[in-house]
């Protein structure tokens, strides 16, 4: 048989590029449909990311706010139920001060979503007054 300018015989490269076609192909559509998933993913869970970080900041920030206000227009009233109504305002606000907005990869970070949740429950009842928050209820978020 004839060889070709690598040294190869031209029967066996005819039949091995026919035959290894269908692996060479596979292998480099593999290799392009990952790399696009790849980005694909990343742009997705950006997205998915910054709106739900939104999400979380805004809710986390009115509890903020509330919390503040109210502690301002109880502080110069001295009597028992505005004592327990300033250590709630207090420990809610503790919890937005240690609450982790550097961390991505904080994973307790819905318990603590759901303890601020209930404190500011506790605190509308202690205050007697209407949750205003829309957002303060996201039950079908996951991580």
């Amino acid at each position: 048989m004839a060889s070709d300018a690598n040294g190869s015989r031209l029967g066996d490269d005819i039949f091995d590029s026919i035959l290894l076609a269908d692996d060479k192909f596979r292998g480099k559509g593999y290799q392009e449909g990952y790399t696009e998933g790849g980005n694909l993913g990343v742009t997705e869970g950006r997205r998915y990311g910054l709106a739900n970080g939104v999400k979380i900041g805004s809710e986390v920030s009115f509890y903020k706010g509330f919390a503040f206000t109210w502690k301002c227009l109880l502080q110069n009233n001295q009597d028992a139920k505005t004592s327990k109504r300033l250590k709630a305002l207090n420990s809610l606000l503790e919890m937005v001060n240690s609450f982790p907005y550097e961390d991505p990869t904080y994973d307790q970070l819905q318990e603590d979503l759901e303890k601020m949740r209930a404190k500011f429950k506790q605190i509308c009842s202690l205050l007697n007054v209407q949750p205003a928050f829309q957002n303060a209820k996201m039950a079908g978020m996951s991580f």
